[in-house]
């Protein structure tokens, strides 16, 4: 991938590039978190190695590293929550026009990081959601608006509190022309549903899609998974229907 920012620049002085290998062998080990909280480090000297694997061409490497990002920025707020800070603003700077990169994976990472800690969670969600929001802040481009979705149903998961006010601009992908997009933002709206939220009010969103037959594949849990789109509509119809 094109358009790193300054993701990959050496910050993390002598020894970075043996850091780099041992990172990268630990995201390919099934049990990469428990290594990764093993490892015994400090989370400043490891987040920008594991910010710079947002570029990874090997694709379960780099969903594994969003993850490690997010691990990683909890811990470092716990530590120093301005410096966790500055993290979530050079995410959200890769996705300005002004940066002359591209933001691969930063919307990703915003997700992950918010969902591990509530701090950065209440001060930044709604950068991310704004990101899908067409009254907001758009990206308009399908690749990284897919990243937005996925940390906004990450986030979901995790604090869906934070969308009783915001669920229209998840409701408004249902629509995408786009399947992922479509298929992701089903996804978090079932993870709202299972964290509490009333739904029923927005059935009519999700009868339409009830005969898509196109199955998407997400990064969860470590590993990769088939959803299909006409089941998750059907899981939230049918849950609705008995809540």
């Amino acid at each position: 991938m094109d358009g790193k920012g300054d993701f990959c620049m050496n910050r993390s002085g002598p020894g970075g590039f043996a850091l780099k290998r041992l990172l990268r062998r630990v995201l390919a080990s099934p049990d990469f978190e428990e290594k990764l909280k093993g490892l015994g480090l400090p989370p400043e000297k490891i987040i920008n190695p594991l910010l710079c694997f947002l570029y990874e061409t090997d694709e379960l490497i780099r969903w594994r590293a969003v993850r490690g990002v997010g691990i990683t920025a909890s811990a470092l707020a716990e530590k120093d929550l301005e410096s966790a800070r500055v993290i979530m603003r050079r995410l959200i700077w890769s996705l300005n026009d002004e940066s002359g990169g591209i933001g691969w994976g930063a919307p990703e990472a915003m997700g992950e990081i918010m969902a591990e800690n509530g701090t950065l969670a209440g001060e930044y969600y709604r950068i991310l959601i704004s990101y899908i929001d067409e009254k907001g802040n758009p990206l308009e481009n399908d690749e990284l608006e897919r990243g937005v979705i996925w940390g906004i149903g990450q986030l979901a998961r995790k604090r869906p509190e934070l969308f009783r006010k915001a669920t229209h601009p998840i409701l408004a992908q249902l629509k995408s022309a786009n399947p992922v997009k479509r298929g992701l933002a089903l996804r978090a709206m079932l993870f709202l549903h299972r964290g509490g939220l009333d739904l029923d009010q927005f059935t009519s969103f999700f009868e339409p899609l009830i005969e898509d037959k196109t199955e998407i594949r997400v990064f969860e849990d470590g590993v990769f998974i088939e959803y299909g789109i006409g089941r998750l509509a059907t899981e939230l119809l049918d849950r609705t229907a008995f809540s």
